[in-house]
């Protein structure tokens, strides 16, 4: 389990956050950082907002359906 608790304050977080090289230029993405014992996520467009944090088990099954197509239906 990360030890990073879900909506922490995401700048408070000391560590890299990254985007896809796929995201538009006004910076509505979603980035992405390891944190410690897991994976954060948080709005690019509010960097001190909250960070969802999840396991990298859970962002590795997450990743795999959308490879698949699974959630191609909400776009």
């Amino acid at each position: 389990m990360p030890t990073v608790r879900n909506g922490v304050r995401a700048s408070s977080l000391e560590t890299h956050w990254i985007k896809t090289r796929h995201s538009a230029a006004e910076g509505n993405c979603v980035e992405v950082a390891r944190v410690d014992g897991g994976i954060a996520m948080r709005n690019s467009r509010f960097p001190d907002g909250p960070a969802l944090v999840y396991t990298t088990a859970e962002v590795a099954a997450f990743l795999a359906g959308a490879k698949e197509g699974e959630f191609d239906h909400l776009l």
